[in-house]
């Protein structure tokens, strides 16, 4: 609604204000006409076809601005229905039923595959990459299973830069038992950045139907 409009109704008010008699107007009136109580034919008449005349100009004034709060309440709606949907980022991936994987000679991307939740489609299936689609604050975990005869290394990296990671030292002649270690980091993130996992080299990964190596992240809230 623009001020013009404003601007328009406090004049109009205020002229029907003015319009009005005052007590000291209505003494006067009363003491002119002899303490009667009607008022002067002439003044009665012109006070009173201004004081409709400025009544019916606040019609249309009055539909403008109840249709300017409509569109302005539509508005409002629409943007925070637009911010609800861009601020519900979370996923949750596992690596899925593959037994062993690994040892690489280089590191190797993990792609978790079996998405349980992907609120935002921010997470890639395809590269096993998450991108931060606004700038905020992040709750990133991930965990790894192995056999304890087995080095495995899992390490969570933010735009290529080394974040937090999971590790297990093998344990000779312990026999077939298995582990689940689990990490997690809370990380401030840009617009555009990207968190990935990878398995380095020369160690190992287990996942199985169990669901035991994971990938998971959300928006806390965004800044």
């Amino acid at each position: 609604m623009s001020y013009n409009i404003l601007y328009l109704l406090l004049f109009v008010l205020f002229s029907c204000n003015c319009g009005s008699m005052s007590e000291a107007q209505k003494k006067e009136r009363e003491a002119l006409t002899g303490g009667r109580s009607e008022s002067l034919p002439v003044e009665s008449g012109a006070a009173g076809n201004q004081q409709s005349c400025l009544i019916t100009g606040l019609y249309p004034l009055l539909a403008e601005l109840s249709s300017s709060l409509q569109s302005l309440k539509a508005s409002m709606d629409q943007e925070q229905f637009r911010r609800k949907e861009e601020h519900n980022i979370a996923f949750a991936a596992t690596f899925g039923n593959k037994g062993d994987v690994g040892p690489f000679n280089t590191n190797f991307p993990m792609v978790y595959e079996k998405v349980f939740l992907n609120a935002g489609s921010c997470y890639n299936t395809g590269t096993g990459i998450f991108t931060a689609p606004v700038k905020g604050v992040y709750f990133l975990s991930l965990s790894g299973h192995n056999k304890t005869s087995k080095p495995m290394a899992l390490r969570l990296f933010k735009n290529g830069e080394a974040m937090i990671g999971v590790y297990n030292h093998p344990l000779i002649d312990a026999g077939i038992r298995y582990e689940t270690l689990y990490n997690s980091i809370t990380l401030m993130l840009e617009k555009g950045d990207q968190v990935y996992v990878h398995l380095l080299a020369n160690h190992w990964v287990f996942d199985n139907t169990d669901n035991l190596t994971l990938f998971t992240g959300h928006l806390v809230f965004p800044l």
